[in-house]
């Protein structure tokens, strides 16, 4: 790459690996949209696979974005995260509001949330129950209603209605695409609609068991008290999910976000830097990092306790020390707003 071009990153080495996952997440969800299309049941099925994977990508290069780890201008980091957050599906809220709230969360050490979502299903007993016999029938509800108050919020709640005319926007975009890509094919509406489901799912997996910090639920400029939370306080209750710890390449599925502990520890590291960093701070084994296996038994488990659970559980030591690690819903950086 000529020097004007390696000077547009952050850093000159994050250029060649920044730049080609930019260039596949976008390659690989347009690509996944032709072979929802085709007559073959094989590339509908692939289509979906690969649908998700971009989707997934680009969410946590939002999260990149958001930390400026991409560019060395701001103005670049936006724009990428604004196009990231649009293949997401989590652009009715602006790349600003969505950074603010993910550097609150570690300004803060604390999951701060705008939207109740627990308060709101104490009042209603009919959506509290409809959200666990869906989850229940491993149907994402939840996550699904933290991205859909995103979008009616501003219509609904007057101290959001300044958000009204992006949401709207956004919204007839979206519904415009949907119902031509309906026009093409109805298969194809169906398998990005399955797409979406499974995306939720792997993005609530991994956020889930990220920590057991303190949830809030304020407004995104209220303080939150800080007495205790200190760096101690945010390695102790922050936690690994790897994929694999044999197979490092295969982190490369989330960006290294499961390396959290390092992330958290120095989150202006870049994701390709993150498990150098993991090493060097933890080495090869820490209590920190939760095993691939053991958080999928418990996330399936607690599936339905997790909807309402008034906390995150607590990871013990050991054999199953996952088991009481009941884990979250409605932290992820993209719906916090």
């Amino acid at each position: 790459m000529s020097q004007s071009v390696l000077r547009i990153f952050r850093d000159p080495e994050g250029a060649l690996p920044n730049s080609l996952i930019i260039v596949w997440t976008m390659i690989i969800w347009l690509l996944s949209f032709t072979m929802m299309v085709a007559d073959s049941l094989l590339l509908n099925i692939a289509a979906v696979f690969l649908c998700v994977h971009a989707m997934v990508l680009a969410a946590y290069l939002v999260h990149e974005a958001a930390h400026y780890t991409l560019f060395r201008n701001p103005a670049h980091n936006r724009w990428v995260g604004e196009l990231m957050s649009f293949i997401a599906g989590a652009c009715y809220a602006s790349f600003e509001r969505i950074r603010h709230l993910h550097i609150r969360h570690h300004r803060d050490r604390a999951d701060v949330t705008c939207f109740d979502f627990k308060g709101l299903m104490n009042r209603q007993a009919w959506l509290k129950k409809l959200l666990q016999v869906m989850e229940w029938a491993y149907l994402p509800a939840t996550e699904a209603l933290m991205h859909l108050q995103v979008i009616w919020r501003p219509f609904f709640v007057q101290s959001q209605r300044r958000y009204l005319p992006r949401s709207l926007a956004v919204l007839v975009i979206r519904l415009v695409l949907l119902i031509l890509l309906a026009a093409c094919s109805m298969k194809a509406l169906v398998s990005y609609a399955i797409s979406y489901l499974i995306f939720l799912h792997v993005l609530n997996f991994f956020d889930a068991f990220h920590h057991t910090f303190e949830q809030f639920f304020v407004g995104e400029n209220d303080p939150v008290p800080m007495e205790g939370r200190d760096r101690q306080y945010e390695q102790a209750n922050t936690f690994s999910n790897v994929v694999s710890i044999r197979f490092p390449v295969l982190n490369l599925l989330t960006l290294n976000f499961g390396y959290h502990n390092a992330h958290h520890d120095r989150a202006s590291v870049p994701w390709y830097g993150l498990p150098k960093l993991h090493h060097e701070l933890y080495g090869a084994r820490s209590r920190s990092v939760m095993p691939f296996s053991q958080l999928l038994k418990t996330w399936h488990k607690n599936r339905v306790r997790r909807v309402i659970s008034e906390d995150y559980g607590a990871p013990d030591t050991g054999t199953g020390r996952a088991d009481g690690f009941v884990g979250a819903h409605g932290v992820s950086f993209l719906t916090v707003i």
